[in-house]
Formats: C-alpha cells, sequence, structure tokens
C-alpha cells in the first residue's frame, strides 16, 4: 500500500470545493516546519497563506507543541456539560484580557461557521428573550461567514454556494459592499443601502453581520473603517445588535489585534477563530457582552441553546491558550507593519500591468486582483515549480503569510506572483 497514493485519494477523498469526477490536482504534504511545507519528493515550498490565515506563528513550533504534549499527558478530551478545566478557564481569561472589555461571556465552539451559527443563534436567543420578533439579519454583498446552513444564510448571496441551496434559508437583507477602500477619503454615502433597509425593516432586524474591515472569501476587499464605525452607530441608533465576524482577521493580520480596533468599535457579539490555535486545531469563540447574556439565560428556555460534542476541547484550548501568550509576547505588531510594507513595495508596482485590476495591502495581507478569474490548477503548478505555496481562488492570487516569514521568504513568494502575472499578460 502506498503511503501518499494520489490515485487513491483523487477517487475517494473530497477536498474543499473540488469535484470528485474532475478534482484538481493535490500536492502530498509530508512535514511543515517554520514556514515551510515539505513534499512526499521532499521539495519545500515557503507558505504564503497560513493554512488559510491560521498558522501565524508558522509550524511545528516547539512551544504550541509542548503545550499539546502537556495537556495531551492530561485528556485530550472531556464532555463540556456539567464538567470545566483548567484549560478552558485558562483560554476564556486571556481571551477577556485581551479583547474590549465589555466583551466578557464566552462560547466555545468548534469552528468558524459554527462560531456564526451561534452569533446568530444568540442574536435571535436575545430578542426572543425580550418578547420582540426581530428575525432577520443584514449582511454585506460580498461577504463571506462560512458553509454552514445559518452562516450562509448571510453569505453574499450571488457570489457564493447560496443560490444552490435557495428556499432552505430564511430570508436575510443585503446591503451594498462599501466602495470606499481603507486609504481612500470617506463620505456618507456609503451608508444609503443599509439606511434604506433600516428605515423600513429595523423592527424585524436582530443583528448586522459584517466581517470587519476585509471582507476575506468575499473577494479580499478592504473598506475604509468609516464606514464600521458608522454601521456601529447606525446599531445603536435603529437597536439593532452588531456581529463582528473576525475568525479570519482576529490576532493581529491587518495589523491591530482586531480589526474592530481601526475603527474603534466594540460589537455586541464577536466571533473568532483561524489563528486562535495557531493552526493547530479546529477552535473558535464566540464572545458577547453581560447584558446580552443575562437577556437570554432569563428568557423562556433559561438558557442557551447550542452545545456542540467537542465544545472547549482541552487540547484546543492547552495550544490556544499557548498561542495567544506567544503572540502576545512576540514583536507581533513590528513583524505585521514590515510584511504590511514589503508587500506593499513589491506588490504595488504590478499595479501598472494590463490585467491587473488593483492590488490591496493591508497588516500581512497582499492581493493582487486581476481582471479575468485565473486558471487555479495551472498557476498553482507554476507556484509550486517555483517552491512556493500560494492558493488563488477567482480573480484573486493573495498572500496571507505567518508572520515569522523571513523578508528573504516572502520576496520569494512576491516574486512568483510578479513573474507570473507577467507572464499571464504576455498570452
Amino acid at each position: 500500500m502506498k503511503l501518499y497514493d494520489i490515485n487513491f485519494d483523487s477517487k475517494h477523498i473530497w477536498h474543499p470545493y473540488t469535484s470528485m469526477t474532475s478534482p484538481m490536482p493535490i500536492y502530498p504534504i509530508v512535514g511543515a516546519s517554520g514556514v515551510e511545507l515539505e513534499l512526499a519528493d521532499g521539495r519545500k515550498l515557503i507558505d504564503g497563506m497560513s493554512s488559510w490565515w491560521s498558522a501565524i506563528h508558522g509550524y511545528n513550533h516547539p512551544i504550541l507543541n509542548q503545550a499539546a504534549i502537556q495537556q495531551l499527558m492530561k485528556m485530550s478530551h472531556v464532555m463540556f456539560g456539567g464538567i470545566t478545566h483548567p484549560a478552558a478557564i485558562n483560554l476564556c481569561r486571556k481571551l477577556i484580557d485581551i479583547t474590549d472589555n465589555k466583551l466578557e461571556c464566552i462560547f466555545l465552539a468548534d469552528s468558524g461557521s459554527v462560531a456564526v451559527e451561534v452569533a446568530l443563534k444568540m442574536a435571535l436567543q436575545y430578542w426572543q428573550s425580550l418578547g420582540k420578533k426581530k428575525c432577520h439579519f443584514v449582511a454585506l454583498e460580498g461577504g463571506y461567514h462560512g458553509d454552514t446552513f445559518g452562516a450562509m444564510s448571510v453569505c453574499d448571496p450571488n457570489n457564493s454556494m447560496h443560490s444552490l441551496y435557495e428556499g432552505y434559508f430564511s430570508k436575510n437583507f443585503f446591503i451594498q459592499a462599501p466602495k470606499y477602500s481603507f486609504y481612500e477619503k470617506w463620505y456618507p454615502d456609503d451608508l444609503i443601502s443599509l439606511k434604506k433597509i433600516l428605515n423600513k425593516y429595523a423592527d424585524k432586524i436582530a443583528a448586522i453581520i459584517i466581517e470587519p474591515i476585509v471582507q476575506g472569501a468575499g473577494g479580499m476587499r478592504i473598506y475604509n473603517s468609516n464606514y464600521l464605525a458608522s454601521v456601529r452607530k447606525l446599531c445603536n441608533d435603529y437597536h439593532i445588535l452588531l456581529i463582528a465576524d473576525e475568525i479570519a482577521t482576529g490576532f493581529g493580520r491587518t495589523g491591530k489585534l482586531f480589526a474592530c480596533e481601526h475603527s474603534k468599535i466594540t460589537p455586541d457579539i464577536l466571533c473568532l477563530g483561524k489563528a486562535l490555535t495557531g493552526g493547530y486545531l479546529t477552535l473558535s469563540v464566540t464572545i458577547t457582552n453581560r447584558h446580552i447574556a443575562d437577556t437570554i439565560s432569563k428568557g423562556k428556555a433559561g438558557c442557551f441553546m447550542h452545545g456542540p460534542t467537542f465544545m472547549g476541547n482541552p487540547l484546543s484550548c492547552a495550544i490556544a491558550a499557548a498561542s495567544i501568550t506567544l503572540l502576545m509576547n512576540s514583536p507581533w505588531e513590528k513583524l505585521v507593519k514590515d510584511i504590511e510594507i514589503q508587500l506593499m513595495t513589491e506588490l504595488f508596482p504590478l499595479k501598472d500591468q494590463p490585467q491587473v485590476a488593483d492590488v490591496r495591502v493591508l497588516g500581512a495581507i497582499g492581493v493582487v486582483e486581476m481582471k479575468m478569474p485565473v486558471n487555479v490548477p495551472e498557476l498553482q503548478r507554476y507556484f509550486v515549480a517555483k517552491g512556493v505555496w500560494i492558493r488563488p481562488f477567482g480573480k484573486l492570487i493573495y498572500l496571507m503569510p505567518p508572520y515569522i516569514i523571513t523578508n528573504k521568504q516572502l520576496s520569494k513568494l512576491t516574486q512568483a506572483i510578479r513573474d507570473i502575472v507577467i507572464k499571464q499578460n504576455n498570452k
């Protein structure tokens, strides 16, 4: 039996967003260390994706490895119903310390999508407990909040899987995405679409859910911080909750510890995931304020109605706590700022290329948007041949490297992007 049988994998294993009849090429990874992934044939790839935003410290980190080993020797899992443990308490204490002091009640969930499901349910139960029938949500066009049903119901209705399940979702309201970028002057006309919905339907709306500053999988758009600040004010004015989906942006990725800090706002409900465990295990959290938690608890159900089997998994909690400590004890702000400067220097010249629509950079995020969709398998093969791991989608070729990446390693990533963009333009 082959240990890395690609034919078996292609025939039997479903990968994300991939056809079983015409699967995309896959690359067997046998190890990872620092910012490098090791292929089965021994080649090393510099990782430009942080395993979809999560591996901010790189791979095989000795401190996180030790946290995992120490917890594993005690217990890997125990149910959270009627039980607590030091790993969960330690993690939640750290989360309360680093998030806004108004956010103090934490629900430990499984994944980013589940954190969003929990946030939506919190909002619904909150209004139910107050005797109000507010059961719809407002979300942005171009937004992405996960692949489970509740999360899909607040994802972009036109450019996602949403349309495949039409008729199964609750009906929500979608507003135009903010049009002014992070570095542009902002104008209040950005709010016209939202104000129209609020003026007409505020009494039916439980919450607005938004990805702060960066719309991730919906197009890697980076919008003006004044927009988010204005949304917060409108939520207050119309008595609507604000859910901030920071699953992708949390833990320093945008240059602030949390992207909401760019706008100096506090959401009513905050979702975190991805980088929470440094990319080691799946874990997410949904954090809310005491008023919402108490209101739900005093409602008809007498509790919050959600409880995953692996909620508060000790192994995940222990690693997450170690990851937060590692981050907070590191010069992460300087590391992210240095990455931002280098991405700007090395990617911005691509704006002059005829097939490039835009280049965007914020923190440790760099995006080259092409005018036409790219051939993902073709570009993937090219990048692997160049010794880098970059996973494009749609029209986007983008980077979100681990914070520990060196200048030389980052230049290898940006050079590969520059080379392929120029090559595409010369076709």
